[in-house]
């Protein structure tokens, strides 16, 4: 079985994700999936949400258990716009620092925040810092919950960062069936970071139209996948 070394390389190393079968492109995309994460937050998450509705794109949003529990109407919003929610845990934390038993329960938390707030339960699931341990691996799976990394990333999380630097870095050699990394909540992050990733989304978004790329859901590329 793949080492921990290779756990933590998995979300930015194709090698090291390949031989833990965990997808970081959705191969048969006819498009780019954006994705946000640590979300939902009061500010954050609409922003983006008007943004994604202006330029009638889809996201899909990996939520965190206890933002869920404090604003599940948001929730409501973000799939009655025809987006994705996924779990991004329960609480932000390392699954390295977790024993088995706690990441069993984190797990079970989080999904249980999202079904209670939509009515059903999620199917993907996104570590927090995208690093599974062994045992987090092995839950996430007992737990029927698909994982999902990404082959593009803003760095948005960054104090010193810039909207431009943000999109430039999320959509540099972007291709169909990439997926974006970015976030829709400074909870876990720099303060305010946020608001330059709103921006930067108005960038990337217009880069989309102008390289002629639509936005996907995994949910709906697996499904065209298997109806093919």
């Amino acid at each position: 079985m793949p080492g921990v070394a290779t756990h933590l390389l998995a979300p930015v190393n194709r090698a090291a994700a390949a031989a833990l079968t965990l997808p970081r492109t959705l191969p048969a995309a006819p498009g780019v999936a954006l994705t946000f994460d640590d979300g939902p937050h009061p500010e954050g998450t609409p922003a983006i949400l008007e943004l994604l509705a202006r330029h009638r794109a889809t996201a899909t949003f990996f939520v965190v258990g206890e933002q869920v529990r404090r604003r599940p109407a948001l929730l409501l919003r973000i799939r009655a716009q025809g987006h994705q929610v996924a779990l991004h845990g329960d609480r932000h934390r390392l699954q390295l620092r977790l024993g088995s038993n706690a990441l069993i329960d984190d797990l079970r938390r989080g999904a249980a925040a999202i079904e209670d707030a939509l009515g059903e339960p999620p199917r993907w699931h996104r570590p927090p810092y995208g690093i599974y341990s062994p045992p987090g691996l092995a839950a996430t799976r007992a737990a029927d919950l698909e994982p999902l990394l990404w082959s593009r990333w803003g760095k948005d999380w960054r104090r010193l960062t810039t909207p431009r630097r943000i999109a430039a870095r999320a959509t540099h050699g972007m291709l169909p069936g990439d997926v974006i990394l970015l976030h829709d909540a400074d909870f876990y992050s720099a303060p305010g970071s946020h608001l330059r990733t709103a921006a930067a989304v108005e960038i990337v978004l217009a880069e989309l139209s102008r390289r002629k790329l639509c936005t996907v859901l995994p949910a709906d590329v697996v499904a065209r996948a298997h109806t093919g």
